[in-house]
């Protein structure tokens, strides 16, 4: 298949004085699995759909590889895509609906039928090629709708909240066949989703965007681990927010937990929040303890199977959430019990402060 990697450069979309996407820039490697992750309004979908050419950019270019497509129709840009609501057609037939792009471009014969088979084949449903996509489930309707989004060999397959209309074990499902498809037809893909769990699944590299803008861009481990932001800390997985209380002698106090770490860099601690991760708390005693330590009292504790997740506020009064995986002979603590908690001053990421 030949691979094409899609370029955003300086792209701006406004709707009267909306700027929808504002100044966007973003370089997709040939093959590399990219998502756009964020909440409604945010950009993501504009930036797709000006990919896509259902939608012209007031500002910037477009390319797929080192073609300009800006002011091309969607069928003139070779793109597959996989839409939210499927599109089925409900008159035709699985074959037909994977044929439909196929024969739009003047392919007919043993050459449609062979493409054809080996979609349906990829996706599992060649028994299924006579049915009417009434007659499917809804992970079944959804394959169907990415086999004809590829069936034409695409450079560059687009998928927009593909599996939000799927029930949780279903979409989970669907993730771990999506990863499969990827590897096998090795094409371009740019997801939207606003669901954080398939975005850390999934990609190669995870654009949070933020008011049309990317807030951070990184592969899902490093948005995870080094979130740049208050906004990303927060909106990828669960986190702890610390504020700094006071700055001295290279030292910072963490407000509402009575303990000091080094001042990291030259960063304003006025700015700069530090996130930790829930996981990264962990319960110690006395011949446990190093890092940073404090007491606390735990509110709530919610039971997660694997886990335990447990709410808690410190002797300072910094309201906090941590995490206890279940082991041999674990168990559980209860709330209003007294704890003592800690973790590493290297689980502390700086994060920039929302100003809002």
């Amino acid at each position: 298949m030949a691979n094409a990697g899609p370029r955003f450069k300086n792209v701006t979309k406004r709707y009267g004085r909306v700027i929808a996407l504002d100044k966007f820039d973003l370089d997709v490697a040939p093959g590399e699995f990219v998502t756009f992750l964020g909440p409604s309004g945010s950009g993501k979908t504009t930036a797709l759909n000006i990919l896509a050419g259902f939608a012209d950019a007031t500002e910037g270019e477009v390319f797929i590889g080192d073609r300009s497509v800006g002011g091309l129709p969607p069928e003139k840009r070779n793109v597959g895509m996989v839409f939210q609501s499927y599109s089925l057609f409900p008159h035709l037939s699985v074959f037909e609906n994977v044929a439909f792009p196929l024969r739009l471009r003047g392919v007919g014969g043993d050459e449609l039928k062979r493409k054809v088979g080996e979609a349906l084949e990829m996706v599992h449903l060649s028994d299924f090629a006579a049915r009417r996509p009434n007659e499917l489930s809804g992970g079944q309707r959804q394959r169907v709708a990415f086999a004809r989004a590829v069936v034409f060999d695409p450079p560059v397959l687009l998928m927009d909240e593909p599996l939000s209309a799927l029930d949780l074990k279903l979409r989970e499902q669907m993730q771990l066949e999506i990863k499969r498809y990827h590897a096998q037809i090795g094409c371009t893909i740019i997801f939207v989703t606003h669901d954080q769990g398939e975005a850390l699944t999934l990609s190669d590299r995870v654009a949070v965007m933020r008011a049309g803008r990317i807030a951070q861009v990184g592969s899902p481990k490093e948005i995870y681990d080094r979130p740049n932001s208050q906004y990303v800390a927060e909106f990828i997985g669960n986190t702890n927010l610390f504020r700094i209380q006071a700055a001295q002698g290279g030292t910072w106090e963490i407000a509402g937990l009575d303990c000091r770490l080094p001042a990291i860099g030259d960063r304003d601690p006025a700015r700069t929040g530090l996130s930790v991760r829930p996981e990264k708390i962990r319960p110690v005693n006395a011949s446990q303890e190093g890092g940073l330590v404090f007491d606390a009292k735990l509110t709530e504790v919610i039971f997660k199977g694997d886990h335990v997740q447990y709410a808690a506020v410190s002797s300072g009064g910094a309201p906090l959430v941590f995490q206890d995986h279940r082991g041999p002979g674990s168990g559980l603590m209860k709330s209003g019990e007294q704890v003592r908690l800690g973790f590493d001053p290297n689980d502390a990421v700086p994060v920039t402060l929302d100003t809002a």
